[in-house]
């Protein structure tokens, strides 16, 4: 005797070698012994043999109309062998039901299982909505192939093109599109990135990076909505000449200075901050605009205003118009340039010039200011500023080292990018030059200045703090935002709230709202201050921030070595020198490009080594080098490329009150972040392929 059976959802038939209660030993075509249940056999037979059964069974199954099967089965639940001797018109032979069962079985749109060999004819409606259903899958398999063949063929397909970005960054992997690229990029072997490229889905690898970041952060745009210009009330008019000093591409100028000489000798300096805190006002629309920006977001060639451009028209301080600011006047005794009092006002300030780095720092070197040489506009001011800022910086380092620091390093080269027409310029700039010394402790002097306003009048703020947290020592003197004043030791300050940066960076707009309290306020500026003590929205602002300002400069920096690498290219740069970070880490002399070099030879930090490149993607941001020579062992010029590990912190908040370009175009010194002790993880971060 011979068993059709059910195992494990397929049907199978064997010869029956013995029988014991309700089971069944059988043995099937291959060989294989089963124990099979009663309740699982559908069919018993003596001919034909299992395995002819089921070869005629299958043909059988393929010649069924399953449309006139469904219509025989009418709608009443059913086994199959009734419905065998209906469709086949006599009792249906082991081999025809064996068929029909397969038919029935392998139709589920058709009809729908019931129980062992039994079924129910589904629903005219559900029939047709699941016939529907498979055609339009076939039709979509059928333009899926026409995608994947255009894309195979260098073509995008017209209705991918508004959905490149879509497709590479947050794809809807459901969707015709997506399962087409997927398929064209396994069958080329590449990447959906490299395929977008190649089929001119993004234009470059710069649009590509650029694009990734504008849509996690600005997913709506990046422009601007129609803005109402706020009125400002009036204010007197400072009897001063202010002048600033920027990079030459700085349009969104917060900070300028002035210099006056008082009738009994004393020198009255001005530091006048841009004051786009006297229009906007907390919750209205402007407001709603730089919060949700957080920051300006800056890359080499461009940069995305955290406000928009007319708003920064109306309040940048611009040569040859009375601005509105915050002043903070510090009269000093030229004597020992001790500070005798400081005032805080809101005020309209003159401005006579806005001086540019690019035409002053070959005049303005500390030789030419010992000597009183070179000829320049506010050239008796600046030689003024340089005297007190000296004093200045003495001062922050005696506190420095009463924190328990070393003495800060101004070895350091920083560099700057600009780009035009594509074509990138790396320029070398050291550290410590007079200008920048003089914008760096003006601004630290008003940070520090007004936070200790604020803390005087109990009016809460974002300061910047450093030392004395707990954990291990780069825990202790990672740099932290806090709603009160605390020491920022790196710097040597008692207290540091970023305040300077107005136009630019929104906690330096919060603070001026708080300054600009205490100045109107007095001892009611507790009660009149935007933001109240513990008030949980400035936290929320902090921790916004954060965030923001991480991904922003995640973004600068993917950038800037995306710049270095089109350098390499720009350049043809094959050899070039190197110096050692740490381990396998090291960096370019010429660019601030930083590689891995595995298997590289352990060798102290500084050492001087020439590389040969031999090829970089702008894709991944990778690099593929090898060692050809090691050189000159550390020393003090192979300091300059990097600064010892505990001031990385400081020279970056250094950066910070400089306000100055760090490593690209425009960026404000001021904006980069203090707080990351150089480690070979850290290091390793900054070089991670930008890639999903």
């Amino acid at each position: 005797m011979n068993l059709f059976f059910e195992e494990s959802g397929d049907f199978k038939a064997g010869v029956v070698l013995s029988q014991q209660g309700e089971a069944y030993q059988v043995e099937l075509q291959s060989g294989k012994r089963s124990k099979v249940k009663s309740k699982d056999v559908l069919l018993q037979f003596t001919a034909p043999t299992p395995q002819q059964l089921l070869e005629e069974a299958q043909q059988i199954a393929q010649g069924i109309e399953l449309d006139f099967l469904w219509e025989v089965a009418g709608q009443e639940e059913f086994g199959f062998a009734e419905l065998g001797a209906e469709y086949f018109g006599h009792a249906p032979l082991p081999a025809e039901a064996a068929g029909l069962l397969l038919s029935l079985h392998t139709a589920p749109i058709y009809f729908y299982k019931k129980g062992k060999g039994r079924y129910k004819a589904a629903p005219e409606a559900s029939l047709k909505a699941a016939q529907a259903g498979i055609e339009k899958k076939k039709q979509q398999a059928l333009i899926q192939a026409e995608y994947v063949a255009q894309l195979k063929a260098g073509q995008l397909p017209e209705v991918m093109k508004p959905l490149a970005l879509q497709l590479l960054f947050k794809p809807d992997k459901n969707s015709i599109e997506y399962k087409a690229l997927e398929a064209a990029c396994n069958e080329l072997q590449t990447s959906p990135q490299r395929l977008m490229l190649t089929v001119g889905g993004i234009a470059s690898p710069q649009q590509l990076h650029l694009s990734r970041f504008l849509l996690e952060f600005f997913p709506k745009g990046s422009g601007f909505p129609k803005i109402v210009i706020p009125a400002v009330a009036d204010l007197p008019l400072a009897p001063v000449q202010a002048f600033s000093i920027d990079d030459v591409t700085t349009t969104e100028i917060d900070d300028a200075l002035s210099v006056q000489t008082l009738a009994d000798g004393k020198i009255r300096v001005g530091i006048h901050i841009a004051a786009p805190g006297l229009g906007i006002k907390r919750g209205d629309a402007l407001d709603a605009i730089a919060r949700q920006r957080m920051s300006t977001v800056y890359m080499p060639g461009d940069k995305i205003t955290m406000l928009p451009d007319e708003l920064v028209e109306a309040f940048t301080l611009a040569e040859g118009k009375n601005c509105p600011a915050l002043s903070l006047y510090a009269t000093l005794d030229p004597e020992d340039w001790s500070v005798i009092s400081t005032e805080t006002k809101a005020e309209l300030v003159p401005i006579s010039a806005n001086l540019r780095h690019n035409t002053l720092d070959d005049l303005v070197t500390e030789e030419n200011l010992a000597n009183d040489a070179g000829e320049y506009q506010h050239k008796a001011d600046i030689a003024v500023l340089w005297k007190w800022i000296q004093v200045l910086e003495q001062g922050r380092m005696a506190k420095r080292e009463g924190f328990g620091l070393r003495p800060e390093q101004n070895n350091r080269v920083d560099f700057n990018f600009y780009v035009e027409d594509d074509v990138v310029t790396i320029a070398r700039r050291k550290r410590g030059a007079p200008l920048d010394k003089i914008v760096a402790e003006l601004m630290i002097f008003a940070n520090s200045t007004w936070g200790k306003l604020m803390a005087d009048h109990g009016v809460p703020g974002i300061y910047r703090a450093q030392g004395g947290g707990s954990g291990g020592w780069a825990a202790k003197m990672q740099v932290r935002m806090v709603t009160h004043a605390a020491p920022h030791q790196g710097l040597g300050v008692d207290q540091y709230a970023w305040s300077t940066s107005p136009l630019r960076r929104y906690p330096d707009l919060v603070n001026q709202w708080q300054i600009l309290a205490c100045v109107e306020g007095g001892v009611a500026a507790p009660l009149v201050a935007p933001f109240k003590p513990r008030d949980a929205d400035l936290f929320a602002i902090v921790s916004g921030f954060d965030a923001a300002y991480s991904g922003y400069g995640d973004f600068q920096s993917n950038m800037e070595r995306y710049w270095c690498l089109r350098w390499l290219g720009q350049e043809q740069a094959r050899q070039v020198e190197a110096a050692v970070l740490k381990d396998e880490i090291l960096r370019l002399a010429e660019i601030p490009l930083i590689i891995k070099l595995p298997g590289m030879p352990q060798l102290a930090r500084g050492t001087q080594v020439k590389l040969d490149i031999l090829r970089w993607d702008e894709i991944d941001l990778t690099v593929e080098a090898r060692l050809l020579e090691v050189g000159v062992a550390p020393g003090a010029d192979a300091q300059q490329l990097e600064p010892p590990e505990e001031d990385e912190e400081v020279v970056e908040e250094l950066d910070a009150a400089m306000d100055m370009p760090h490593e690209t175009v425009e960026v404000p010194l001021e904006e980069q972040e203090a707080g990351a002790v150089i480690e070979p993880d850290s290091i390793i971060q900054e070089i991670k392929p930008l890639t999903d």
